[in-house]
């Protein structure tokens, strides 16, 4: 059975395609100006556990782009029908694309991508991530009152952060942690900071432009139902240093523990065990 799935939703309903088959166009706009918005959905025990919130965050980013948003049943359909069958034993990660299409006036593309969980993203799962920080080169604040940067929608756009993990690679690291101009803490490449302090759970304002994350939230949920306190922080990099421990969140690797930041090893205190049950549950 073939671990790389395709499944484009055409005419009404959501068919499987051959993985090496051609699904869209090259005019397509999120090909060419990557004009579109995904998400991207863990495939776990077969079941793709968390994709209502998924569903959730790319309602928002179509309403931020101002793209032809698709109905819940379309996207859970072709969902379905990617993971359809998938071994229960293989952990994926499926895709799922929106974009413009051909343009004004055309219907949209969405199709959904399904592969296995990439042996190293398992690995930074269990043994932790060396991070960097770099600068994003914008006030923190600035985002909230310029809507064409679309800050909080999670585009196709991905350059940028691509960009700043190969530096981070260069430098001997794994991933990265973005700050504004005056070095607030904003999130990472891919991922959602959070760390812990004060008998807290901290993570920085999403009103920064930075993406909710899905992983975050269910995380500080369910701390909260444990009695472990949660707050909103405007954090530094300093914060980061002198917290008990320090995560990246996403909804594919989880809750990668930060080993070492800016060249520093650091540990976690042991409280990764602790986020770690909180968000298996």
């Amino acid at each position: 059975m073939t671990t790389r799935r395709v499944a484009i939703w055409q005419n009404g309903a959501a068919r499987t395609v051959g993985p090496d088959e051609p699904v869209v166009t090259a005019f397509d706009q999120g090909l060419g100006r990557g004009d579109g918005a995904f998400e991207s959905v863990l495939v776990a025990g077969g079941r793709t556990p968390h994709l209502d919130a998924h569903l959730a965050r790319l309602h928002r980013s179509a309403r931020l782009m101002e793209l032809t948003d698709p109905e819940d049943d379309a996207v859970r359909a072709l969902v379905a029908a990617a993971v359809a069958d998938w071994p229960a034993d293989v952990e994926g990660v499926c895709r799922v694309f929106l974009t413009r299409g051909l343009g004004e006036g055309t219907p949209p593309t969405l199709l959904a991508l399904l592969a296995a969980v990439p042996a190293e993203t398992l690995r930074q799962r269990d043994e932790g991530v060396s991070v960097v920080s770099l600068s994003l080169g914008i006030p923190a604040d600035f985002r909230a009152t310029a809507p064409w940067l679309l800050g909080g929608a999670k585009t196709l756009s991905y350059a940028v952060n691509m960009a700043a993990q190969r530096h981070a690679h260069a430098a001997g690291a794994d991933d990265v942690v973005f700050t504004s101009l005056e070095g607030r803490l904003l999130e990472g490449p891919t991922s959602t900071v959070v760390w812990a302090a004060g008998g807290r759970l901290h993570t920085p304002p999403v009103e920064t432009g930075i993406l909710a994350g899905t992983t975050q939230a269910r995380l500080f949920a369910r701390a909260q139902a444990d009695d472990w306190p949660t707050a909103v922080t405007p954090g530094t990099v300093e914060d980061l240093r002198a917290a008990d421990a320090v995560w990246l969140l996403s909804g594919i690797r989880g809750a990668a523990t930060v080993t070492r930041l800016d060249g520093v090893e650091r540990g976690d205190a042991g409280l990764s065990q602790r986020v770690r049950e909180l968000l298996a549950r």
